[in-house]
């Protein structure tokens, strides 16, 4: 039998094993490592279970007080256990007194006789110890506590990749206090978040306190609400060693691909330059999206609208779309195709052919996962996936609401699973039949399926702790942006919860004939039941190609075979568009729907390449720097699995399996590394040296006399001294969009907020104060010679009379 041995760090072979049952009555069996003489644990039951009687379990519950009650003879046990360490440790925590002991000696006493809860929040610490009570002494971690040292690689790869792990000197002080609050607790609770990187800091606190499996309970909760915190210390569990493998996997295989790519730029390229395993896959996608906006070539096409009117009713007019010609699809190349047909139809009787009517049925959307919700914050709010992130963290931690404490307003905001709690679901239809009637409650409580291809469904959507806590009680109480995300999410997961909206539609063919047959049709829909629109309608991704027609339209009172009278015929010419380029919400989307990374990685990624200058945001697009595009290049050629998306993925299926207990940590590493190190020295031969000269700007630092460059930075390009870091000389590059001012004539130039957003702004300021934060258009309005701006990657809009213009004229000129 084996089972993972805590100092070997790795499954052996157990010897003497004793089936048996823990404190919460779960099967384990206990025996010795084999190689090292270990205590070890198996957690399931075994044959070895069968016939033996499962011990009587109390059920645990949390008093007034927070206080679990427990046989008095427990106590006393544990209380004599734990006599001999505090005596061991009296005598050094006594004289031990600083900012990480607030005076050890006190430290100590505060947690005598109770139960020690280590979470890693001071934010987490406050609200949940605002549920157990006084028998609890709740302190934060503040993050990690332990992590791989900084200076080195700190992976042995000659010794199966063991790797080496420190305190790091800002948390000595914190681990100390920790060690002594556990040596004189009468318990200690790991409460660290519910994902894998929870579960490895729950096991960094075990190791760097220095307490054993037998000596700490972990416990886990997805929402930190007086009943969710009560049940989780209820049933107490042993931490998850596969969870702890795979994040420290996902570790190791970082430092490996940082540690070795980094260096490697440094030397073929230039100093400060890094690169990481999944974060320059990102990249990539980038540079690679950019290439394909570069190298497209517009397609022209028509389209041909007609403007009708019933002959005999005279009423209003409507419009219909031409979509066949003698049956097949219209070919309209060119203009010239386009009069050949408008001079035939201009001779043709219009009639009106087949008339479908409808019902169509329009779901809500699902509650929040971690990467819908930062794609609709982006959309909606504006937010960055940082600071989506950020807000949501703290809603999650809790907040001081009046009469209440501090609490958790949403469930945990690192996931990708819809499921919802059968309470949770019960209490969201009672408030949606006390708010808006029971017709707008599904018979059955809706269900959905996630979309991600690694979804933990263990795991809950991203929702709010009570749904009867509604948006407009809290706006007085949360800031502005804690309050918009919170409306937001309560919004979302309301409306799944709600019965679905219905439209009614129609569809009415129109007839043409005359040197061919045209087939025209309108559609529209009018909505007939709201359902869940009455809370909530997603954002449309500004991307998305809209209908040509307004399907708002609906033409009552026709009848088949009526006649129809020609208003006038609508030519418009269309350019075929290029792939938008990514926003962060679609390239959080793209992560996703290709497997990389996880949840808890998104905002991450997304930051970290920003920060190194690989990408920059204008006006919400990301766009890769000439840095960006250059390191691509060389570690796709030298690394193309390594880089390669599809391989990526497949390295998450590979964490996936360790969480689950298929493969080992170490076999992983080291499958990878097989590969990945002969690349690397391969790469370090063979590679040649690139340097990335700054462009002179031909003009002498004003301060120091040396010249001027141009650099990338984290918001675009600058000029600055080359004489950097000794100079610190820089001043910002006007950069003409070709487009003349409409207030003054003069040039309009990009400019940056204080916050980093991307607006225009006329060079003549401040004698001019003319700004528009969409990037204006170098062509004027057709119909009114007015101001045009960029609304969408395919639409132009007029700020003078409000047209709505194809991007495609800018390809005429």
């Amino acid at each position: 039998m084996e089972a993972y041995c805590l100092k070997c760090k790795e499954k052996r072979e157990m010897t003497n094993p004793e089936a048996g049952f823990m404190k919460n009555g779960a099967p384990v069996t206990r025996g010795v490592c084999s190689v090292c003489g270990t205590k070890m644990n198996l957690v399931g039951k075994t044959p070895a279970h069968d016939g033996l009687e499962r011990p009587v379990i109390e059920a645990r519950r949390i008093t007034k007080s927070g206080a679990k009650p427990e046989p008095a003879a427990k106590n006393a046990s544990k209380s004599k256990t734990r006599t001999a360490k505090q005596a061991s440790k009296t005598g050094a925590a006594a004289v031990k007194k600083g900012r990480g002991l607030n005076g050890s000696a006190k430290a100590t006493a505060s947690a005598r006789g109770k139960k020690l809860v280590i979470v890693e929040s001071p934010a987490k610490a406050r609200t949940v110890g605002n549920f157990l009570g006084k028998d609890y002494v709740v302190k934060a971690s503040v993050g990690h506590v332990r992590d791989l040292k900084k200076s080195t690689l700190s992976v042995d790869v000659e010794n199966h990749f063991e790797p080496s792990y420190r305190v790091p000197n800002e948390k000595r002080s914190l681990v100390k206090e920790l060690k002594a609050l556990a040596a004189s607790a009468d318990r200690v609770y790991l409460a660290t978040d519910p994902d894998r990187e929870g579960e490895a800091i729950a096991w960094h606190l075990m190791e760097s306190t220095e307490l054993s499996a037998d000596e700490i309970e972990r416990v886990v909760f997805h929402e930190i609400t007086k009943p969710a915190i009560a049940d989780a210390f209820a049933h107490p569990r042993e931490i998850d060693m596969r969870l702890v493998d795979a994040q420290q996997a996902r570790r190791i295989l970082d430092r490996l691909v940082g540690y070795n790519l980094s260096p490697l730029l440094w030397n073929k390229v230039q100093r400060r330059l890094s690169a990481g395993r999944v974060q320059s896959v990102a990249v990539r996608l980038i540079v690679d999206r950019e290439r394909e906006i570069e190298n497209f070539i517009p397609t022209e096409y028509w389209s041909i609208t007609a403007e009708l009117q019933p002959q005999e009713s005279k009423k209003k007019t409507f419009f219909s779309k031409l979509i066949k010609v003698d049956g097949a699809d219209p070919a309209l190349a060119n203009e010239t195709d386009v009069d050949v047909h408008l001079a035939e139809m201009r001779e043709a009787v219009f009639t009106v052919g087949a008339i479908k009517r409808g019902i169509r049925r329009r779901r809500p959307s699902p509650p929040f996962t971690t990467s819908t919700l930062q794609q609709e914050a982006s959309k909606r709010l504006g937010f960055t996936t940082k600071r989506t992130m950020a807000l949501a963290q703290q809603l999650y931690e809790g907040v001081d609401i009046p009469g209440e404490g501090s609490v958790g307003l949403i469930t945990y905001m690192r996931t990708d699973s819809t499921n919802i709690a059968a309470q949770a679901q019960a209490e969201a239809r009672e408030l949606i039949r006390q708010r808006f009637g029971d017709e707008y409650v599904p018979e059955k409580a809706p269900e959905y399926r996630t979309r991600a291809q690694r979804a933990q469904e263990a795991h809950e959507a991203i929702r709010p702790t009570s749904a009867k806590r509604h948006p407009d009680q809290l706006k007085e109480i949360l800031q502005r942006d804690q309050f918009k995300l919170y409306q937001l999410i309560w919004q979302r997961f309301v409306s799944s919860q709600m019965e679905d909206a219905v439209y009614d539609t129609l569809s009415v063919d129109v007839l043409a004939k005359a040197g061919h047959e045209y087939l025209f049709r309108s559609s529209g829909s009018k909505l007939k039941f709201q359902g869940f629109l009455a809370v909530y309608e997603e954002s449309i991704d500004e991307d998305a190609r809209k209908e040509e027609l307004d399907e708002k339209q609906f033409i009552e009172g026709l009848e088949q075979g009526a006649a129809l009278i020609l208003i006038q015929l609508l030519p418009e010419q269309h350019f075929t568009q290029p792939p938008a380029r990514y926003t962060e919400a679609t390239l959080v989307k793209a992560l996703e729907d290709n497997g990389i990374g996880r949840p808890s990685t998104y905002a991450s990624i997304l930051s970290t390449i920003q920060a190194r200058g690989y990408v920059v945001r204008e006006a919400k697009r990301l766009y890769p720097t000439e840095t960006g595009t250059l390191i691509t290049d060389l570690l796709v050629g030298a690394f193309p699995a390594v880089l390669n998306v599809g391989f990526t993925s497949e390295m998450e299926d590979e964490l996936d399996s360790i969480a689950d207990g298929g493969e080992g940590w170490r076999t992983v590493v080291g499958n990878f590394y097989r590969e990945f190190e002969p690349a690397l020295e391969a790469a370090l031969r063979e590679l040649p040296k690139t340097r990335l000269e700054p462009e002179k700007v031909g003009r002498a630092c004003p301060e120091c006399g040396k010249d001027l460059v141009i650099r990338n930075g984290r918001y675009g390009k600058f000029i600055s001294c080359s004489g950097f870091p000794t100079c610190r000389f820089t001043e910002q590059i006007l950069q003409k969009i070709n487009v003349a001012c409409p207030k003054c004539g003069k040039d309009l130039i990009v400019r940056h907020s204080r916050n980093g957003r991307t607006f225009y702004g006329c060079s003549g300021y401040p004698d001019c104060d003319f700004t528009s934060w969409k990037r204006p258009a170098p062509v004027k309005c057709p119909d009114c010679g007015g101001f045009v701006v960029e609304q969408s990657q395919t639409k132009l809009k007029c700020i003078d009379c409000g047209a709505d213009l194809d991007k495609g004229i800018l390809n005429n000129g």
